[in-house]
């Protein structure tokens, strides 16, 4: 089945029928298991997150890294005034 006119994909390297064929799954998935892939999903990018910390900064604590992630979530200001934590100079 063609797409219909002016339809775009949610991604640029998706065609539509794959599109197709991933709403269906996820429309025939339960809550549950959506929470489940959704909670898989975050750990991955987390992991990910702490691994591009460790190679830029190999000698950081544990401490430093929780800062770190933070800085990736929270803007400078915050960071600054509730953490101590300048990003911009420290880095993330």
């Amino acid at each position: 089945m063609p797409a219909p006119a002016g339809y775009r994909t949610q991604s640029d390297d998706t065609s539509f029928e794959a599109e197709q064929v991933q709403i269906a799954a996820f429309r025939g998935m339960s809550i549950s298991e959506k929470a489940r892939r959704l909670t898989e999903m975050w750990r991955a990018a987390e992991q990910l997150a702490r691994a591009g910390i460790r190679s830029r900064h190999p000698d950081s604590t544990a401490e430093e890294i929780r800062l770190r992630m933070a800085a990736l979530r929270f803007d400078r200001e915050t960071m600054v005034g509730v953490f101590g934590w300048d990003p911009a100079v420290k880095g993330y």
